[in-house]
């Protein structure tokens, strides 16, 4: 996932955002947050995480009137002297300046130390979304761009400055500029609502800390080194928390029934009371903001700027693909409840004849074990951090053209993260940077995401401004006799949000607005998801693994199963994921909504597994308040894209081939979002994209496949 946020500026989407500031524990266990002052890295990279609470709300009013003023120039222009000098270019460089500021006012939210700070800066994203929305709703700045769209010779404009007009004046009427002035009121007024709640869903969800006590007894099944690795109560108990690095390793490998039952009904509970009020408070501001628009529904109006443009295109793509993959699931279903059956049986537990939702995991673990020979245990042992972090970064270099350095004494927000500068390889330019925050702590985003930092577009002086971007993620820590060791899909998810910073980093264009991942929202998951077939190819697997102890390499009878074991579960997975997509697709075609009951509904129907009692899913569903609002079904949606263009090119002329490569760098990467996803997808592929690989990744066969259909 890379993180989205509104704001005038990025109104299609955003990245979310030498000393740091460290947290320090005094003897009374008091926090207190210590500020050391350090430049900028080579003064190329803008960024500032070493602000205090105080100075990021004096920071925040500073920059609202820097760019208010910008606005107020614009506004002010005699509309018949309307100009691209006069208009375009002053709007153009404030969002250049805006986005970088922003970024070191709204980023530490999600991951500095340092309560005060995180609250300094929800605070400092409340009042800028809320700033945001009085700037995307000047009617006066609006006209201008209009005159100026209306007079001027389009010949005159580069391709990405007309673009960049047409997409300001399609945003205006989108906000409602062209309509009457109490429209145009009420609109304001429920967009700053929008904001105020989404922020305060995420904020909620990245300070939950609900953590669960069980006896060894109670923790059966899971290894000696995760056990070990809890932090012990003083009754000998072992506490879990509901961070990913122990409720995943607890729900595949826990065989206790009741045990998982607890932990999956707890992690399905998070912010449930508060996230559910915001969401079910969010679904009917949405709507009403659609209808005053002219749309019949939210995901209608959110759809109109992406490739699938309408929801009758997203209901025919979802409901096709569940009826492929409806008697796969079923066969997988049926396999997993014999599975249980039998382990009941053999463990003395009592079997109630169903899969429930805490059932899931584990069985589908066991399917890897049992029908593919797929040893976890062992697998993990060649999975260390660090050797998972060089071989990643390797394969990136080579495949993109790049080079990776680490940074010394670099500037940080936790003595835990690690800067690179990113060089290209044929000019030896420094194109890049990226910062790496791979561990939990408490306070920190709970999921895995790319936040752009720093666009790599023009700036108002000249020149290139150095793209910058961070991964944040919740690998395993370390412990005192284990390095940090990840499971095979904790490395596919390394893939995948480090491909999203190489789309930030690669991207270069004229425009801010254009930068990096801001794409079509079901087309930005496409260039990372293309990345994660590298973790199923034997090559790229050799080169990222070796055993934490010896530095043996996976046995080739493991690593032909770990391959074989791609189409493990697929009908599930995939089920799970049109689950979701329907949900989102259904809550945002609705003026309100049961947010539970919805999500329980598909469940039911879809899945063929019942959601727990008692839980609402929705209230964690992030993407519902980050910015994919009607538009999860982008995952799999992107996946038909990805696909194709990994076994068309990559995998026809060699996944290492950096001819490839660096056409894929150029055509897709470089572009960012200054030409439509479509049009990429065809130069690069040579034709209209279709739906072959991605069933064939699936393990459906021939005759199931749609041959020639791109939606």
């Amino acid at each position: 996932m890379f993180s989205v946020c509104i704001s005038v500026f990025r109104a299609v989407n955003r990245g979310h955002s030498a000393r740091p500031i460290l947290k320090m524990t005094l003897q009374s266990g008091a926090e207190m947050c210590v500020k050391h002052n350090s430049s900028t890295t080579a003064n190329r990279n803008r960024l500032n995480w070493g602000l205090s609470p105080d100075e990021i709300k004096s920071r925040t009013e500073e920059l609202i009137q820097r760019i208010k003023q910008a606005y107020d120039n614009v506004g002010a222009v005699d509309t018949d002297k309307a100009s691209y000098e006069s208009t375009l270019k002053p709007l153009a460089d404030a969002e250049v300046g805006y986005s970088v500021e922003r970024n070191i006012l709204d980023f530490p939210q999600y991951v500095s130390p340092c309560k005060a700070v995180r609250e300094a800066s929800a605070e400092a994203d409340k009042k800028l979304s809320d700033f945001d929305v009085e700037m995307s709703m000047r009617e006066d700045v609006f006209q201008k761009i209009v005159a100026l769209q209306e007079k001027c010779n389009i010949g005159d404009l580069r391709p990405e400055a007309k673009r960049f007009m047409e997409r300001l004046v399609q945003l205006g009427k989108r906000n409602g500029l062209h309509l009457s002035k109490e429209i145009q009121q009420e609109i304001k007024s429920l967009k700053k609502q929008i904001c105020e709640l989404s922020i305060d869903f995420n904020k909620n969800l990245n300070e939950e800390n609900t953590s669960l006590i069980f006896t060894k007894q109670e923790l059966g099944g899971l290894a000696e080194s995760f056990v070990g690795g809890l932090e012990k109560t003083e009754d000998d108990k072992y506490r879990v928390t509901l961070q990913y690095p122990h409720y995943y390793p607890l729900m595949k490998r826990c065989y206790v029934p009741e045990t998982r039952r607890k932990m999956e009904a707890a992690f399905q509970s998070r912010c449930k009371e508060e996230n559910t009020k915001i969401l079910e408070q969010l679904i009917p501001l949405r709507a009403k903001v659609a209808k005053l628009l002219g749309f019949s529904t939210h995901a209608d109006y959110v759809l109109e700027m992406n490739i699938a443009k309408n929801t009758k295109n997203v209901t025919t793509f979802l409901d096709e693909l569940y009826e492929k993959l409806r008697l796969l699931g079923e066969q997988e279903r049926s396999y997993i409840l014999e599975l249980k059956m039998k382990e009941c049986a053999e463990r003395g537990f009592e079997f109630d004849g169903k899969i429930n939702g805490w059932d899931m995991a584990y069985y589908m673990n066991k399917v890897e074990e049992l029908k593919y020979s797929v040893d976890k245990d062992k697998l993990v042992e060649h999975f260390p951090l660090e050797v998972v972090t060089e071989g990643l970064l390797s394969i990136y270099q080579d495949l993109l053209g790049l080079s990776f350095q680490q940074v010394a004494n670099p500037h940080v927000w936790h003595e835990g993260v690690s800067l690179y500068s990113v060089k290209d390889t044929v000019t030896g330019e420094e194109i890049g940077q990226f910062y790496l925050d791979l561990h939990p702590r408490e306070g920190k985003y709970g999921h895995a995401a790319c936040f752009g930092l720093q666009p790599g577009c023009l700036m108002p002086e000249g020149g290139r401004m150095l793209s910058v971007a961070a991964m944040v993620a919740n690998f395993t820590k370390p412990t005192a006799d284990r390095p940090s060791l990840l499971q095979h899909d904790e490395v596919e998810t390394y893939f995948h949000e480090f491909g999203h910073v190489m789309h930030e980093i690669c991207s270069k264009t004229d425009f801010a607005k254009f930068s990096g991942t801001r794409v079509e929202t079901d087309f930005v998951e496409v260039p990372s998801q293309m990345l994660e077939n590298w973790v199923w190819e034997k090559e790229p697997l050799r080169r990222m693994s070796r055993h934490y102890k010896d530095g043996s390499p996976i046995p080739d009878d493991l690593l032909e199963n770990l391959i074989a074991s791609r189409v493990a579960n697929t009908g599930l997975l995939n089920l799970r994921q049109i689950v979701l997509s329907k949900v989102d697709q259904s809550v945002h075609t609705k003026s309100c909504a049961d947010t539970a009951q919805e999500y329980a509904k598909y469940c039911d129907e879809i899945l063929g597994i019942p959601a727990t009692p008692g839980t609402n899913m929705t209230a964690s569903f992030s993407h519902l308040a980050g910015g994919y609002d009607g538009q999860y079904y982008g995952y799999l949606w992107s996946e038909v894209f990805s696909m194709d263009i990994f076994f068309s090119r990559f995998k026809k002329e060699g996944i290492m081939n950096p001819k490839v490569g660096m056409e894929y760098r150029n055509v897709i990467l470089k572009r960012g979002g200054s030409v439509d996803g479509m049009d990429m997808l065809k130069t690069f592929l040579g034709r209209k994209p279709n739906q072959t690989a991605f069933f064939l990744c699936k393990g459906l066969t021939c005759n199931e496949q749609q041959q020639d259909n791109s939606h």
